[in-house]
């Protein structure tokens, strides 16, 4: 599964959303990957982190409360 949002601010800029499976190899545990590429390109972005799925509920909820 993958979002690409189009980043506000910019002229060709997004946000891509991406759940990876073994990011890390094959005893890693799955990610949600989160990558800013101003240029546009989801596929290679220039920033990025990496959100055990453990966390994410947790991260959500802090992203809401600064909503």
């Amino acid at each position: 599964m993958s979002t690409t949002i189009n980043l506000s601010g910019t002229k060709k800029g997004v946000i891509s959303v991406t759940k990876i499976d073994k990011p890390y190899g094959e005893k890693s545990e799955p990610v949600a990957s989160i990558g800013i590429s101003l240029a546009g390109n989801a596929d290679a972005p220039e920033w990025k982190v990496h959100i055990p799925l453990d966390n994410l509920e947790e991260v959500i909820k802090a992203l809401e409360a600064i909503k």
